[in-house]
């Protein structure tokens, strides 16, 4: 009998505090972020040389495992450093989502990288993430033409030795 009374109170302190976690399970939407950059030396990577596009369109799709459907569940436009930030409301399960390019604004910077033209972005809370913050990685466009210089810039990139990369 003194063991229960004495476990009451611990009981009582853990609901309480696991209640905010619930609460933010309900109705808090997921908030995603990423950027999205022109790849003016057609690496396929960011450089130093890379410029971040201001007025790039992604949306976030997210497909069904078992019917395969796909369903656009958010869009964003990037702002002036090329970061966009979108809110996405509903716990999507085992839902494969993805951010994907639209549309860069950038003249000569029009062709999306096919290595980095999509981002896999987390939706669920049932993976043991407790932040609602997503982070998605960076997607890029390339430039038509790449910049002068861009043959001395992969010098820097290159392991030591390794010219006939060039």
């Amino acid at each position: 009998m003194e063991m229960a009374r004495s476990s009451v109170p611990l009981i009582a302190v853990l609901c309480v505090s696991l209640l905010p976690l619930a609460a933010m399970a309900v109705g808090t939407p997921f908030h995603i972020e990423g950027c999205v950059y022109c790849d003016t030396c057609r690496f396929g990577f960011e450089t130093v040389a890379t410029k971040y596009i201001s007025g790039a369109r992604v949306k976030i799709v997210c497909k069904d495992r078992v019917t395969l459907k796909s369903e656009v569940v958010g869009k964003a436009v990037t702002g002036p450093d090329g970061r966009y930030k979108v809110a996405i409301k509903g716990d999507r399960q085992d839902q494969q989502c993805l951010a994907e390019l639209v549309h860069s604004p950038m003249s000569r910077c029009h062709e999306a990288d096919p290595g980095r033209s999509t981002a896999t972005v987390i939706l669920t809370r049932s993976n043991g993430a407790a932040s609602t913050r997503h982070y998605a990685n960076a997607m890029g466009f390339f430039r038509d033409q790449p910049l002068r210089g861009c043959a001395s810039l992969r010098k820097l990139y290159l392991a030591d030795g390794d010219e006939r990369a060039i």
